[in-house]
């Protein structure tokens, strides 16, 4: 009996934490991480670029919460991926990291929707 609560316990602890969904990320922005409950609109992606630059649109969307969190989950995030705040408003962010650009930025407040635009050289 023990053994199956502890199975039960660790199978729970693995797939119930956001460290799980932490493992997504954008499709052609493989160290941008979406937001818990939020998914990519697969439909809209634009992708294009050459060996010295490229330029990467996202967007993501839920039906679930305010700017405000997804700000906060990039704000805590990004710095952790080599990416520094550059500016912010109350419906955009804006990081650098080498050669690159990243903007984040409210499209709609219901359903809530994001944009997420990656610029620059490799």
């Amino acid at each position: 009996m023990k053994k199956i609560f502890a199975l039960i316990f660790a199978f729970g602890f693995v797939f119930g934490t956001d460290a799980y969904a932490a493992n997504y990320f954008i499709e052609g922005m493989e160290d941008v991480p979406i937001p818990d409950k939020m998914m990519q609109i697969q439909s809209d992606n634009i992708s294009f670029g050459n060996e010295e630059t490229r330029f990467v649109e996202a967007y993501l969307q839920t039906n679930f919460g305010k700017f405000s969190f997804v700000a906060g989950f990039y704000e805590d995030s990004l710095p952790q991926l080599g990416w520094t705040l550059q500016q912010q408003g109350a419906d955009y962010l804006s990081f650098v990291r080498d050669n690159e650009e990243l903007k984040i930025s409210l499209v709609s407040k219901m359903p809530l929707i994001v944009r997420v635009t990656l610029t620059g050289g490799h």
